[in-house]
């Protein structure tokens, strides 16, 4: 498997995960990812501000997730609760795998690669939020050594729990 930054001719492949990931959320009755967010825009940002990464394999993009190294605004007040560190950190958005490969632990070697990709930058916490009805999400954070913090509102007022691990 290879896990490399996205360009502009991975976004159709993206686009056909993330749409996977929103029809799996509404079916599920989270009102997650529900309202054209993300959206071809939102990736093609992350592409080109270098925080869209994929995962293939055999040429084929399985998986995609955004990193985005800096403050995040949505993260700087966390209630009920408290951020593990206060140190430099990752924040984890936009993570996906293809409906045909779930349940094969891909989503996890998205986050160990996310992992070695903060190692090598003197980065030792990543940050990651998620809609309190998204379980699916909540279980492969909590199996990958993350830990509630509390909950964090986006720009939009959205409620989120907020995860972080410490690497």
């Amino acid at each position: 498997m290879q896990f490399r930054k996205a360009s502009d001719a991975d976004v159709s492949s993206i686009m056909r995960i993330i749409k996977q990931a929103q029809d799996f959320l509404g079916e599920q009755g989270v009102d997650q990812w529900q309202d054209n967010y993300p959206n071809s825009e939102t990736i093609m940002n992350d592409i080109h501000n270098n925080n869209g990464y994929i995962l293939k394999k055999d040429d084929i993009l399985i998986g995609t997730v955004a990193v985005i190294f800096g403050v995040e605004k949505d993260y700087e007040t966390i209630y009920n609760g408290k951020w593990l560190s206060n140190h430099e950190y990752a924040a984890v958005h936009r993570i996906a795998v293809g409906s045909e490969y779930k349940g094969l632990g891909l989503a996890s070697i998205i986050l160990k690669n996310v992992e070695e990709i903060c190692l090598n930058k003197g980065i030792h916490s990543i940050k990651v939020d998620t809609h309190e009805e998204n379980l699916p999400m909540q279980k492969l954070l909590k199996k990958n050594g993350f830990q509630y913090c509390g909950i964090v509102y986006l720009e939009d007022k959205s409620k989120r729990i907020a995860l972080e691990k410490l690497l």
